[in-house]
C-alpha cells in the first residue's frame, strides 16, 4: 500500500529515525505535563510534528515491548513475554510458559525490511533481545540486519553511564563521557555519513533506565528548583531527562546542517511506563512499569513527518507500539506486510483526527510475575474500556479510561454485559496468536510466593541515584 493524500506530495522514500526511551514515564516530558523536567528540544519537536495522547507500549517491560516495535507483532505471537531473562518466582501459585527469550533470526525486522529498497541502517543503544547465556552476539542488531551496531548487546542496563561503561559493542570514551552524549554523537556520525542516501536510525537509548546517574552540575540545576512536596523532584532523574533533551537537540541540528531534515520522519516514544521507585512518574495514572495499570503501558509518542504532520497537532486515537513498524515501512515507500500493527500515516495525514480510522481493540499478555507489582494478566483496550483479566484466581476489572482515567473504580460488577464481550473478545485473540498461558505451579507455597531466588538470579532494578 502506497503512501496517501498529503504523504503523495513526498515522492522520494523518506529516512526514518526512531528514537525509543528506556522507562520513560508517559508524563516525563513538558509537553506531556511535567512541570519539573525542562525538555526544550523535545517540545519543539513535538510542537513541529503530532503528539498522541494515547499511545501504548505492547508491553509492561522493555523486551517484548522491543521486539513488537521491531517486528510490528504482539509479544503474545513472538511468545516473548518478559525482560529477557526475567524475575523468578518459584513459589508463586503460577509458573510461566517456557517462553521465548530472544528475537528469532527468522523474524523480519525494520531494517531487514528495508534492506531491499536500498535502506542503510544502524542500531544506536540497548538491544535487549537475545539469549540470556550462549552466543549472543549471534543475536545482536548486525545479525538483524543493521549495517551498524554501537551499543547494543544482551543488556538491558549499562553498568556505567560514565566511560569506562562496560558494554562490549561500544568503545569507551575518555573517562568520564557520558553515555547519552556518545549515543547522538555516533548517532550524527551515521547521519552524516549517509545523507546522500536513504536510511533507518534507531536509537534505543539507554537512559532513563536505573542506575540513575547524571552529570553532577545538571544535578545541581536541578536541586535548585526542587520540591520535595511536588510529584516530581527526583534531581538526578530529572538531569538524566535533561541529558536526552539536548541530544534529541543536537541531533535535529545535525539533520539540519545535513540537508535532510525535510525528508527525515522522526519517531520519539518509550519502550514501557515509568519504573516508580526510581521517581515519580506516570502523573494521574495507577502505577509503572511492571503493572497492567496505565502507568505501567502508556508512552509518549511524537512523529514529525515533514509535509504530512500538521504542526503541533494532537491525536487521542489509541495505538501501540507495534504501530511503529508499518508505519515506517509506509513512510519509506515500501510494501506493507501482514503484521499485527497498523500504519498510523493515515491519522498523521489527517492531522490527527480520527474520522475514517477503524477502531480496534489493544492487548496485552503477560503470563509472568513483576516487582513492580504484576501478576499474571492479559488484557483488552476497546474505545474507552479496558479490561483485565488475572490468571491466578481468572477475575476481572472493568475501567472506563474515558472518565476514569486513574483506574479507581473498578465496573465488572456494574457492567457484567460489557466486561464479558470484551473477555470474549481477549480470550479469542489469545488463541488467535497462540498466546502462552502460565502454568499451576506444583512448588506453590503461599508463605513463600513472593520470594525471590538467590543472588545467581537477575535483580530487581535499585531504587533512587547511584
Amino acid at each position: 500500500m502506497g503512501l496517501t493524500g498529503l504523504a503523495q506530495q513526498n515522492r522520494r522514500p523518506m529516512n526514518v529515525i526512531l528514537i525509543l526511551v528506556d522507562d520513560m514515564g508517559a508524563t516525563d516530558l513538558a509537553c506531556y505535563g511535567s512541570r519539573f523536567y525542562e525538555t526544550p528540544n523535545i517540545d519543539k519537536l513535538a510542537a513541529s510534528g503530532m503528539r498522541f495522547t494515547q499511545a501504548y507500549s505492547a508491553c509492561t517491560v522493555c523486551s517484548p515491548s522491543r521486539a513488537a516495535i521491531m517486528t510490528g507483532k504482539y509479544p503474545a505471537r513472538l511468545h516473548i513475554t518478559n525482560w529477557i531473562a526475567g524475575h523468578d518466582y518459584p513459589f508463586a501459585r503460577l509458573r510461566p510458559p517456557a517462553w521465548t527469550q530472544h528475537l528469532p533470526l527468522e523474524e523480519r525486522t525494520i531494517a531487514e525490511a528495508l534492506k531491499p529498497a536500498g535502506y542503510t541502517s544502524a542500531s544506536v543503544g540497548k538491544w535487549h533481545l537475545t539469549p540470556p547465556s550462549g552466543d549472543q552476539a549471534a543475536y545482536y542488531p548486525d545479525r538483524q540486519g543493521f549495517d551498524k551496531n554501537f551499543g547494543g548487546t544482551h543488556r538491558g542496563a549499562p553498568p556505567s553511564y560514565f566511560s569506562p561503561y562496560g558494554i562490549e559493542t561500544l568503545k569507551d570514551g575518555p573517562p568520564g563521557e557520558y553515555l547519552t552524549d556518545r549515543e547522538q554523537v555516533e548517532a550524527s556520525k551515521f547521519i552524516e555519513e549517509n545523507k546522500d542516501r536513504q536510511f533507518f536510525l534507531y536509537m534505543p537509548h539507554y537512559t532513563v533506565h536505573t542506575p540513575i546517574q547524571a552529570k553532577k552540575d545538571v544535578i545541581e540545576k536541578y536541586k535548585k528548583k526542587a520540591d520535595e512536596s511536588a510529584p516530581q523532584h527526583n534531581a538526578a532523574y530529572a538531569a538524566m531527562i535533561d541529558s536526552l533533551d539536548e541530544n534529541v537537540g543536537r541531533l535535529m541540528k545535525t539533520l539540519e546542517d545535513s540537508g535532510v531534515a525535510d525528508r527525515t520522519v522522526i519517531m520519539f516514544t518509550g519502550d514501557n511506563g515509568g519504573w516508580l521507585p526510581s521517581t515519580n512518574t506516570n502523573l494521574g495514572m495507577r502505577a509503572g512499569k511492571g503493572s497492567e495499570y496505565e502507568g505501567g503501558i502508556r508512552v509518549p509518542l511524537i512523529i514529525r513527518y515533514p509535509g504530512v504532520t500538521k504542526p503541533g497537532s494532537v491525536c487521542e486515537a489509541s495505538v501501540i507500539g507495534a504501530d511503529l513498524y508499518p508505519t515506517v515501512l509506509e513512510a519509506a515507500g515500501e510494501q506493507q506486510q501482514r503484521v499485527d500493527g497498523v500504519s498510523l500515516v493515515p491519522l498523521l495525514n489527517n492531522g490527527g483526527s480520527t474520522r475514517g480510522w477503524v477502531n480496534r481493540p489493544l492487548f496485552w499478555h503477560y503470563p509472568h510475575y513483576h516487582p513492580g507489582g504484576a501478576t499474571p494478566y492479559s488484557a483488552i483496550r476497546y474505545d474507552n474500556w479496558k479490561l483485565i483479566e488475572f490468571h491466578e484466581d481468572k477475575r476481572v476489572e472493568l475501567y472506563d479510561l474515558g472518565h476514569d482515567p486513574e483506574e479507581k473504580t473498578d465496573l465488572s460488577k456494574r457492567e457484567p454485559a460489557r466486561g464479558e464481550d470484551l473477555r470474549k473478545r481477549l480470550h479469542k485473540w489469545r488463541t488467535d496468536v497462540g498466546a502462552q498461558m502460565p502454568e499451576i505451579n506444583p512448588d506453590y507455597d503461599p508463605k513463600r510466593e513472593r520470594e525471590r531466588p538467590g543472588p545467581n538470579r537477575p535483580a530487581a532494578p535499585k531504587a533512587g541515584p547511584v
